[in-house]
C-alpha cells in the first residue's frame, strides 16, 4: 500500500460517516497529505484549498478555524478509524499464532511495525508531531492495547520469567522498554534518517538481540 491508497482508504471511511460531503473528503485528502509533509503549524488553509481544488472559503464555511479542520477531521479520522484499525490490526497478526518465546514476539512486532511504518510515512509523521497536543489519540490507542494487547503480552512475559528467560522486572516496565526501542527504530529508519543506507533486517535484529540481552536473567547477574 503505497501513500496515496493509504490517504484512499482514509476517504473511503470517512465517507461512510453520513455528515461528510464530497468536498469535506477532499479537504481530508489535502489536509492530511500537507499536515504529513509539513506539519500542521506550518500548513495554511490556502495550501489546502489549493491541493483540495476548492476555494478556501469553502473550508471555513465548515470549520472555524485551521484547529477546527485538524480537530473535526484529521484527528478523528485517526482516532475513530486509523488508530483503533490499525491497532486491532496489529493484534489480529502478531498474536495470529501464539509466539514461542519473547524473542519471537519482538520478531512479529518488529516485522509488523516495520511494514506498518513504511507504507504508512504520512499518518506516522501527524501521529508524532500532534500526539503530544492532543488526547484523542492516547485515548483511542489506549483503549484498544489495554483490552486486548496487554493480557496477551502480561501472559507471555509472565511464562518467560517463570521459565527464567527474562529478568523478574514489572510487566509494564519490559513493555516500555520494548515499545520504545521498537519506535526508537522505526522513527529514525523512517524520519531522522530514512535516506541513510540501511541494511533493514539487519537492523531489525541488532535491535531485538539488545534488548533479548538488555532483559535476560544472564546479563543482570554479570
Amino acid at each position: 500500500m503505497d501513500e496515496k491508497q493509504y490517504l484512499q482508504q482514509l476517504i473511503e471511511a470517512a465517507e461512510k460517516e453520513p455528515d461528510l460531503t464530497p468536498k469535506q473528503a477532499k479537504i481530508l485528502e489535502a489536509a492530511i497529505e500537507i499536515f504529513s509533509e509539513k506539519g500542521y503549524a506550518a500548513t495554511s488553509t490556502s495550501e489546502i484549498a489549493k491541493r483540495a481544488e476548492v476555494a478556501e472559503g469553502t473550508i471555513f464555511r465548515h470549520y472555524k478555524t485551521k484547529k477546527d479542520l485538524l480537530l473535526s477531521i484529521v484527528m478523528p479520522m485517526i482516532t475513530k478509524v486509523a488508530m483503533p484499525f490499525f491497532a486491532t490490526h496489529f493484534i489480529n497478526q502478531v498474536f495470529a499464532e501464539a509466539p514461542s518465546d519473547y524473542k519471537d514476539l519482538l520478531r512479529k512486532i518488529m516485522r509488523n511495525r516495520y511494514e506498518f511504518a513504511k507504507k504508512n510515512v504520512p499518518m506516522l509523521k501527524i501521529l508524532l508531531q500532534e500526539a503530544a497536543f492532543h488526547n484523542e489519540i492516547h485515548t483511542a490507542f489506549k483503549g484498544v492495547f489495554m483490552e486486548k494487547a496487554y493480557p496477551r503480552f502480561k501472559e507471555l512475559i509472565h511464562k518467560n520469567q517463570e521459565e527464567g528467560i527474562l529478568v523478574d522486572f514489572p510487566v509494564h516496565t519490559i513493555i516500555r522498554m520494548t515499545m520504545t526501542t521498537i519506535f526508537g527504530f522505526l522513527i529514525t529508519r523512517f524520519i531522522i534518517m530514512p535516506d541513510a543506507d540501511w541494511d533493514d533486517e539487519a537492523e531489525m535484529e541488532r535491535t531485538i538481540e539488545f534488548m533479548l540481552h538488555g532483559l535476560s536473567t544472564e546479563s543482570s547477574n554479570k
